[in-house]
Protein backbone atom coordinates (compact mmCIF):
# COMPACT_ATOMS: atom_id res chain seq x y z
CA UNK A 1 0.00 0.00 0.00
CA UNK A 2 2.75 2.26 1.04
CA UNK A 3 4.97 1.44 -2.52
CA UNK A 4 1.34 2.52 -4.16
CA UNK A 5 1.22 5.42 -2.63
CA UNK A 6 4.43 6.57 -3.59
CA UNK A 7 4.28 5.65 -7.38
CA UNK A 8 1.22 7.57 -7.16
CA UNK A 9 2.61 10.65 -5.07
CA UNK A 10 6.00 10.31 -7.71
CA UNK A 11 3.49 10.23 -10.58
CA UNK A 12 1.66 13.45 -9.51
CA UNK A 13 4.56 15.06 -8.70
CA UNK A 14 6.04 14.04 -11.96
CA UNK A 15 2.80 16.18 -13.64
CA UNK A 16 3.10 18.95 -11.98
CA UNK A 17 6.43 19.75 -12.65
CA UNK A 18 5.36 18.93 -16.80
CA UNK A 19 2.79 21.35 -16.28
CA UNK A 20 5.21 24.27 -14.50
CA UNK A 21 7.48 23.65 -17.22
CA UNK A 22 5.32 23.84 -20.33
CA UNK A 23 3.88 27.35 -18.25
CA UNK A 24 7.09 28.25 -17.83
CA UNK A 25 7.84 28.02 -21.79
CA UNK A 26 4.71 29.40 -23.16
CA UNK A 27 5.42 32.73 -20.46
CA UNK A 28 8.78 32.96 -21.52
CA UNK A 29 8.61 32.10 -25.39
CA UNK A 30 6.73 35.72 -26.26
CA UNK A 31 9.39 37.37 -24.40
CA UNK A 32 12.11 35.43 -25.74
CA UNK A 33 10.92 36.06 -29.27
CA UNK A 34 10.63 39.61 -28.93
CA UNK A 35 14.00 40.25 -27.63
CA UNK A 36 15.73 38.39 -30.26
CA UNK A 37 13.54 39.54 -33.06
CA UNK A 38 14.34 43.14 -31.92
CA UNK A 39 17.75 42.73 -32.62
CA UNK A 40 17.05 41.24 -36.01
CA UNK A 41 18.32 43.12 -39.19
CA UNK A 42 15.14 44.04 -41.90
CA UNK A 43 16.18 41.27 -44.20
CA UNK A 44 15.50 38.47 -41.80
CA UNK A 45 11.96 39.53 -42.10
CA UNK A 46 11.53 38.57 -45.96
CA UNK A 47 13.98 36.19 -46.51
CA UNK A 48 13.58 33.85 -43.64
CA UNK A 49 9.74 33.81 -42.32
CA UNK A 50 9.46 32.93 -39.07
CA UNK A 51 12.49 32.17 -36.49
CA UNK A 52 13.60 32.62 -32.81
CA UNK A 53 17.46 33.57 -33.45
CA UNK A 54 18.47 35.84 -35.83
CA UNK A 55 21.24 35.49 -38.74
CA UNK A 56 23.15 38.28 -37.30
CA UNK A 57 22.55 41.09 -34.16
CA UNK A 58 22.01 44.52 -35.03
CA UNK A 59 21.32 47.80 -33.31
CA UNK A 60 19.66 49.38 -36.59
CA UNK A 61 15.71 48.97 -34.67
CA UNK A 62 16.69 50.84 -31.29
CA UNK A 63 18.53 53.55 -33.45
CA UNK A 64 15.74 53.63 -35.78
CA UNK A 65 13.63 54.75 -32.51
CA UNK A 66 15.86 57.08 -30.96
CA UNK A 67 15.82 59.22 -34.50
CA UNK A 68 11.93 59.05 -34.24
CA UNK A 69 10.57 62.34 -32.80
CA UNK A 70 7.46 60.80 -32.01
CA UNK A 71 8.82 57.22 -29.83
CA UNK A 72 11.05 60.51 -27.67
CA UNK A 73 8.35 62.34 -27.30
CA UNK A 74 5.83 59.74 -25.88
CA UNK A 75 9.12 58.37 -23.72
CA UNK A 76 9.07 61.75 -22.65
CA UNK A 77 5.40 62.02 -22.19
CA UNK A 78 5.54 58.41 -20.26
CA UNK A 79 7.96 59.88 -17.86
CA UNK A 80 6.30 62.78 -16.57
CA UNK A 81 2.87 61.25 -16.19
CA UNK A 82 4.60 58.24 -14.03
CA UNK A 83 6.94 60.71 -11.75
CA UNK A 84 4.60 63.33 -11.17
CA UNK A 85 1.12 61.30 -11.24
CA UNK A 86 2.72 58.35 -8.70
CA UNK A 87 3.92 61.45 -6.55
CA UNK A 88 -0.04 63.02 -6.66
CA UNK A 89 -1.32 59.58 -5.89
CA UNK A 90 0.80 58.62 -2.93
CA UNK A 91 1.02 62.19 -1.29
CA UNK A 92 -3.00 61.82 -1.87
CA UNK A 93 -3.88 58.38 -0.92
CA UNK A 94 -1.53 58.39 2.15
CA UNK A 95 -3.29 61.77 3.82
CA UNK A 96 -6.61 60.45 2.83
CA UNK A 97 -6.10 57.13 4.73
CA UNK A 98 -4.04 58.55 7.99
CA UNK A 99 -7.24 61.01 8.33
CA UNK A 100 -9.67 58.27 7.94
CA UNK A 101 -7.95 56.32 10.86
CA UNK A 102 -8.03 58.90 13.00
CA UNK A 103 -11.60 58.27 15.34
CA UNK A 104 -11.86 62.15 16.19
CA UNK A 105 -12.56 63.01 12.12
CA UNK A 106 -15.82 63.89 12.01
CA UNK A 107 -18.20 62.66 9.15
CA UNK A 108 -15.92 59.71 8.90
CA UNK A 109 -18.09 57.00 8.50
CA UNK A 110 -19.75 59.37 5.32
CA UNK A 111 -16.32 59.45 4.09
CA UNK A 112 -15.82 55.63 4.36
CA UNK A 113 -19.33 55.10 2.90
CA UNK A 114 -18.78 56.92 -0.19
CA UNK A 115 -15.30 55.61 -0.44
CA UNK A 116 -16.95 51.87 -0.70
CA UNK A 117 -19.62 53.74 -2.81
CA UNK A 118 -16.88 54.29 -5.49
CA UNK A 119 -15.97 51.17 -5.53
CA UNK A 120 -19.09 49.96 -7.12
CA UNK A 121 -20.41 52.66 -8.51
CA UNK A 122 -18.46 55.25 -10.93
CA UNK A 123 -19.49 58.56 -12.60
CA UNK A 124 -19.55 57.04 -16.20
CA UNK A 125 -17.53 57.76 -18.79
CA UNK A 126 -19.51 60.88 -20.29
CA UNK A 127 -20.02 62.55 -17.14
CA UNK A 128 -16.35 62.40 -16.38
CA UNK A 129 -15.48 63.96 -19.35
CA UNK A 130 -17.63 66.61 -18.96
CA UNK A 131 -16.55 67.48 -15.70
CA UNK A 132 -12.56 67.32 -16.73
CA UNK A 133 -13.31 69.47 -20.11
CA UNK A 134 -15.65 71.71 -18.05
CA UNK A 135 -12.81 72.56 -15.60
CA UNK A 136 -10.45 73.24 -18.68
CA UNK A 137 -8.27 70.32 -18.50
CA UNK A 138 -8.37 68.64 -21.77
CA UNK A 139 -4.69 68.38 -23.67
CA UNK A 140 -3.45 68.59 -20.28
CA UNK A 141 -1.50 66.01 -18.00
CA UNK A 142 -4.00 67.01 -15.01
CA UNK A 143 -7.34 65.51 -16.51
CA UNK A 144 -4.93 62.33 -15.99
CA UNK A 145 -3.19 62.60 -12.90
CA UNK A 146 -6.47 63.87 -11.05
CA UNK A 147 -9.21 61.60 -12.70
CA UNK A 148 -7.17 58.79 -11.48
CA UNK A 149 -5.37 60.32 -8.37
CA UNK A 150 -6.48 57.85 -5.67
CA UNK A 151 -7.74 54.31 -6.00
CA UNK A 152 -10.57 53.55 -3.42
CA UNK A 153 -9.08 49.90 -2.69
CA UNK A 154 -5.15 51.38 -1.72
CA UNK A 155 -7.13 53.58 1.03
CA UNK A 156 -9.09 51.26 1.95
CA UNK A 157 -6.10 48.81 2.67
CA UNK A 158 -3.85 51.65 4.15
CA UNK A 159 -6.13 53.29 6.21
CA UNK A 160 -6.47 49.89 7.80
CA UNK A 161 -2.74 50.15 8.44
CA UNK A 162 -2.96 53.51 9.82
CA UNK A 163 -5.72 52.58 12.44
CA UNK A 164 -3.62 49.38 13.60
CA UNK A 165 -1.01 51.39 14.93
CA UNK A 166 -0.23 51.75 18.72
CA UNK A 167 -2.61 54.97 19.79
CA UNK A 168 0.04 55.32 22.77
CA UNK A 169 2.72 56.19 19.97
CA UNK A 170 0.45 58.85 18.90
CA UNK A 171 -0.66 59.99 21.77
CA UNK A 172 2.77 60.72 23.65
CA UNK A 173 3.91 62.39 20.48
CA UNK A 174 1.20 65.04 20.98
CA UNK A 175 1.91 65.55 24.42
CA UNK A 176 5.92 66.19 23.70
CA UNK A 177 4.23 68.81 21.67
CA UNK A 178 4.34 67.16 18.19
CA UNK A 179 2.07 68.24 15.53
CA UNK A 180 0.28 66.54 13.19
CA UNK A 181 1.47 67.71 10.36
CA UNK A 182 5.17 66.91 11.86
CA UNK A 183 3.75 63.55 13.62
CA UNK A 184 2.58 62.64 10.37
CA UNK A 185 5.97 62.81 8.08
CA UNK A 186 8.36 61.76 10.43
CA UNK A 187 6.13 58.96 12.97
CA UNK A 188 3.73 57.85 10.65
CA UNK A 189 5.38 57.51 7.30
CA UNK A 190 8.29 55.83 8.25
CA UNK A 191 6.36 53.18 10.16
CA UNK A 192 4.39 52.92 6.51
CA UNK A 193 7.20 52.32 4.14
CA UNK A 194 6.06 48.68 3.22
CA UNK A 195 2.60 49.97 2.49
CA UNK A 196 3.75 53.03 0.52
CA UNK A 197 6.24 51.47 -1.40
CA UNK A 198 3.81 48.87 -2.32
CA UNK A 199 1.27 50.98 -3.70
CA UNK A 200 3.67 52.86 -5.35
CA UNK A 201 4.54 50.03 -7.07
CA UNK A 202 0.84 49.69 -7.99
CA UNK A 203 0.27 53.43 -8.75
CA UNK A 204 3.46 53.18 -11.15
CA UNK A 205 2.39 50.35 -13.07
CA UNK A 206 -1.05 51.87 -13.38
CA UNK A 207 0.49 55.37 -14.60
CA UNK A 208 3.17 53.97 -17.36
CA UNK A 209 0.47 51.93 -18.60
CA UNK A 210 -2.10 54.39 -19.08
CA UNK A 211 -3.74 54.59 -22.43
CA UNK A 212 -7.63 54.84 -22.29
CA UNK A 213 -7.77 58.56 -20.25
CA UNK A 214 -4.54 59.55 -22.50
CA UNK A 215 -6.93 58.52 -26.02
CA UNK A 216 -9.88 60.43 -23.77
CA UNK A 217 -8.69 63.52 -22.68
CA UNK A 218 -5.22 63.79 -25.18
CA UNK A 219 -5.53 65.33 -28.57
CA UNK A 220 -1.72 66.40 -29.29
CA UNK A 221 0.41 63.78 -30.69
CA UNK A 222 3.29 65.32 -28.94
CA UNK A 223 1.44 64.54 -25.46
CA UNK A 224 0.78 60.67 -25.95
CA UNK A 225 2.56 58.07 -23.96
CA UNK A 226 4.07 55.35 -24.95
CA UNK A 227 1.36 52.88 -25.05
CA UNK A 228 -0.19 55.28 -27.76
CA UNK A 229 2.67 55.51 -29.26
CA UNK A 230 2.42 51.64 -29.38
CA UNK A 231 -1.06 51.41 -30.71
CA UNK A 232 0.07 54.09 -33.35
CA UNK A 233 2.95 51.10 -34.91
CA UNK A 234 0.97 47.97 -34.30
CA UNK A 235 -2.35 48.63 -35.08
CA UNK A 236 -3.43 51.77 -36.90
CA UNK A 237 0.04 51.48 -39.09
CA UNK A 238 -0.17 47.72 -39.80
CA UNK A 239 1.85 47.86 -42.64
CA UNK A 240 4.25 49.67 -43.08
CA UNK A 241 3.79 53.61 -42.82
CA UNK A 242 3.53 55.53 -39.70
CA UNK A 243 3.40 59.46 -39.21
CA UNK A 244 3.32 60.93 -35.93
CA UNK A 245 4.90 64.35 -35.70
CA UNK A 246 4.86 65.04 -39.48
CA UNK A 247 7.43 62.54 -39.40
CA UNK A 248 7.43 59.59 -42.13
CA UNK A 249 8.58 56.21 -40.92
CA UNK A 250 8.50 52.75 -41.65
CA UNK A 251 7.77 50.71 -38.72
CA UNK A 252 9.66 47.60 -39.14
CA UNK A 253 8.70 43.98 -37.20
CA UNK A 254 12.32 44.79 -35.36
CA UNK A 255 11.29 48.40 -34.22
CA UNK A 256 7.91 47.64 -33.28
CA UNK A 257 9.33 44.63 -31.29
CA UNK A 258 12.02 47.38 -30.22
CA UNK A 259 9.44 49.69 -28.53
CA UNK A 260 7.98 46.73 -26.61
CA UNK A 261 10.72 45.53 -25.27
CA UNK A 262 11.88 49.89 -24.34
CA UNK A 263 8.18 50.06 -22.87
CA UNK A 264 8.25 46.96 -20.45
CA UNK A 265 12.15 47.93 -19.78
CA UNK A 266 11.31 50.72 -16.91
CA UNK A 267 9.13 48.24 -15.34
CA UNK A 268 11.44 45.20 -14.98
CA UNK A 269 14.14 47.51 -13.42
CA UNK A 270 12.07 49.10 -10.68
CA UNK A 271 10.16 45.87 -9.72
CA UNK A 272 12.90 44.38 -8.10
CA UNK A 273 13.64 46.84 -6.23
CA UNK A 274 10.01 47.29 -4.17
CA UNK A 275 9.64 43.80 -4.26
CA UNK A 276 10.75 42.64 -1.16
CA UNK A 277 8.32 45.64 0.49
CA UNK A 278 5.56 43.74 -1.89
CA UNK A 279 4.25 41.10 0.14
CA UNK A 280 4.72 42.69 3.65
CA UNK A 281 3.09 45.89 2.43
CA UNK A 282 0.32 44.19 1.38
CA UNK A 283 -0.24 41.78 4.33
CA UNK A 284 0.41 44.60 7.22
CA UNK A 285 -2.76 46.42 6.39
CA UNK A 286 -4.94 43.85 5.25
CA UNK A 287 -5.71 42.66 8.82
CA UNK A 288 -6.29 45.19 11.87
CA UNK A 289 -4.51 43.93 15.07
Amino acid sequence: MLKRQSNVDRIFAILVYAFLIIFTISILFPLIYIITTSFAPVRDYYTRGFFILPSSWTLEAYQYLMNNPGFLASFKSSIIITVVGTAINIILTSVMAYGLSEAWIKGRSIINFLIMFTMLFSGGLIPTYLVVDGLGLTNTYWAIWLSAAIAPFNVIVMRSFFSALPYELKESARIDGCGEWRLFGTIILPLAKPSIATFTLFYMVGNWNTYFNAIIYLNKDSMWPLQVFLRQMLILNDEKIGQLNDTLFSYTPAARMAAILITALPLLIIYPFLQKHFNKGMLVGSVKG
